[in-house]
């Protein structure tokens, strides 16, 4: 599955690969984490904001349980299978900014020594784009163990997104 938006967006979200909901509707970001995700891209004011979301694996790595499809975190593999296709991406689009959306995105687009947690909020270069940064993925929200955790993520998540907007309207590249 590849992505979703147009060429010369300003904004380029990269996720992880295509959850259970996005599969079967062949879109990206459909499912409860897209729901996460547009509402806080609303919230720090880039609702309006030319973007493009795809996803660093652009299939969905799963294993069955039941009648169930469970998810199943992408390998080095999957991405590097799937390189070519994210890289095809970036310069069709050409943004001006890219925030990975997580740990398999941060590595498709930063190498293994990029770590989420560490890197966060901070403003990296990779070879495929000048202006990349990373924040935790929307999914990760949705595990918070209690409302309280669920909050603070969220609001973490958000101010993420508003130094984004910032850059953007900062950015001269």
């Amino acid at each position: 599955m590849f992505g979703e938006g147009r060429a010369g967006a300003e904004l380029m979200l990269v996720g992880e690969q295509p959850g259970d909901q996005e599969d079967r509707a062949g879109e990206p970001f459909v499912g409860p984490a897209g729901k996460v995700l547009a509402e806080a891209l609303a919230e720090a004011g880039l609702d309006q904001t030319p973007r493009y979301v795809t996803n660093a694996v652009k299939h969905f790595n799963w294993e069955p349980r039941g009648k169930r499809r469970l998810h199943m975190k992408p390998n080095l593999a999957h991405i590097m299978a799937c390189r070519f296709w994210l890289e095809e991406e970036i310069a069709a689009v050409a943004p001006r900014v890219i925030v990975a959306l997580g740990a398999t995105a941060a590595r498709a687009l930063l190498g293994p020594s990029v770590r989420v947690m560490r890197d966060r909020g901070k403003w990296l270069t990779s070879p495929l784009a000048g202006n990349v940064t990373v924040t935790v993925h929307p999914s990760s929200l949705l595990r918070a163990p209690t409302p309280e955790a669920r909050q603070e993520a969220r609001a973490a998540f958000v101010a993420d997104l508003r130094r984004v907007a910032q850059r953007l309207e900062t950015s001269d590249s």
